[in-house]
């Protein structure tokens, strides 16, 4: 119970600290919102007025206080551009990046474990070396590069999967492909040096002695004790999976959260952007939390 709420307490601190480090950015930020909400033509007095319906004029600490306060009651405030909720933009926008990051979750962790493993069983032979220089040249592409080339290749050439878009089945294929190869690439090579590692343990021999076979062995030893450098490894890629949401959802012109970022930005629409930002932060803290508490069940040792 202790080590739970510690980890509670350590999500919840992240978190706040997430939330300021975004508040700071964004007021720092060049560009006058009221300008933007204002458009061309407006008068002084208007803008004025605008910045102090928007509280742009408080002091950095009052603003802060009182965004703290609204964030309390679950109040992410109103956009700057559209005077629509920020909670009403975010939860719309949600389900689409969500279906993306868990499906690129999902084939990572098939692909990458399935590969690693492959990989680790066939350590220093041809499969091993084919597959650590196909990982390496693929991680080492930039998404926004592996994903022109997946258009290219299945929408211009083929015209077997649509490009853009968000709804079907179809349209999640490209952009799961474009983020999930290089989390994949290096998913295997965390599930091959930790499986590699157990693979050398003195006891393996106990177990070959006592008449286990070697799929037994893999499975039930092997992978569950190089469970936790690979788990660990996880919040990692998720990190980057949040990021490169973004990116690919600009490039196959996708509705999600990442769109909701690039037009707050160029609108310097703060409300918006501390929203997506605090929920990005809430997704990644809670997801890492699983992730410690997942610890207790693969080795009993680390509950004490």
């Amino acid at each position: 119970m202790g080590f739970v709420l510690q980890r509670l307490g350590h999500a919840l601190f992240v978190i706040f600290g997430a939330v300021t480090l975004v508040f700071l950015i964004l007021y720092w930020l060049p560009g006058d919102p009221a300008l933007l909400v204002a458009g061309d033509g407006a008068s002084p007095q208007t803008i004025a007025d605008i910045r102090a319906q928007l509280g742009t004029t408080r002091p950095l600490w009052e603003q802060y206080g009182v965004y703290l306060w609204h964030l309390a009651h679950g109040d992410l405030g109103i956009s700057f551009t559209t005077n629509e909720p920020v909670l009403s933009k975010i939860l719309a926008q949600l389900p689409p990046s969500l279906a993306l990051t868990l499906s690129t979750s999902l084939f990572a962790i098939c692909v990458g474990t399935a590969l690693g493993l492959l990989a680790a069983v066939h350590e220093g032979k041809t499969l091993d070396r084919l597959i650590q220089t196909v990982t390496l040249a693929i991680t080492a592409m930039p998404v926004f590069w592996v994903g022109m080339l997946l258009i290219l290749l299945f929408s211009v050439r083929l015209r077997w999967l649509p490009a853009l878009g968000n709804g079907s089945f179809k349209q999640l294929v490209l952009p799961t492909l474009a983020l999930g190869f290089n989390a994949a690439g290096q998913l295997q090579r965390m599930v091959r040096g930790s499986v590699i590692e157990v693979l050398h343990e003195p006891f393996l021999a106990t177990l070959r002695g006592a008449g286990l076979r070697e799929r037994a062995i893999l499975w039930r030893h092997v992978l569950r004790n190089a469970l936790i450098p690979i788990v660990t490894f996880l919040g990692v890629i998720m990190g980057q999976l949040l990021a490169g949401v973004v990116v690919i959802e600009t490039l196959f012109a996708r509705q999600g959260l990442g769109r909701l970022i690039v037009d707050g930005l160029s609108n310097k629409d703060i409300p918006v952007l501390q929203g997506v930002v605090l929920f990005a932060a809430l997704f990644y803290v809670l997801f890492n939390l699983l992730i410690d508490l997942s610890y207790g069940w693969i080795d009993r040792r680390t509950q004490l």
